[in-house]
């Protein structure tokens, strides 16, 4: 799978070595920035920049997703989620990582890397990366209704 990393200075570190897991596991990582550590950084660049690709690539039917990272992962969250069709999820457990990509079809995950040691933020992901939408109808139809006002501005 293609797996799309965009971080703030306070994740980079988390980041670095998130890249090696992911690529020591057989993900094709893309990095998407920062490039090196920056405490003045502007992390939304990066973030949107992976969530975009995320979001175009599984658009055009690619296995490809995201991480952002960042302290808490909010801000981070908060910036993947202004690409269109993003469905961008803070994960605070591996539960909550799974249950993005079971019942809201999430292509991006966020992490905050001082919230966690760093193997508990590995598996994070990972089971954000092993999980699949579980195609419920309940589920579509929820993502519909949010994918709808996206496209409108009407529920």
């Amino acid at each position: 799978m293609r797996v799309h990393l965009g971080t703030d200075h306070a994740g980079f570190e988390f980041k670095e070595a998130l890249r090696e897991h992911l690529g020591k596991a057989g993900h094709e990582v893309i990095d998407h920035g920062a490039e090196a550590f920056d405490a003045q950084d502007d992390y939304p660049a990066f973030c949107i920049a992976a969530a975009q690709a995320a979001v175009d690539e599984r658009a055009a039917g690619q296995d490809a997703l995201a991480v952002v990272i960042g302290g808490s992962g909010n801000g981070e969250q908060i910036a993947a989620n202004k690409v269109p069709g993003a469905r961008a999820a803070l994960a605070w457990n591996t539960e909550t990582a799974k249950l993005a990509r079971e019942h809201n079809d999430a292509q991006i995950v966020a992490v905050g890397a001082r919230q966690h040691p760093q193997d508990e933020a590995f598996a994070i992901v990972d089971a954000f990366l092993a999980a699949a939408f579980s195609d419920d109808e309940r589920h579509v139809r929820r993502l519909s209704i949010i994918a709808d006002y996206e496209a409108t501005g009407e529920v």
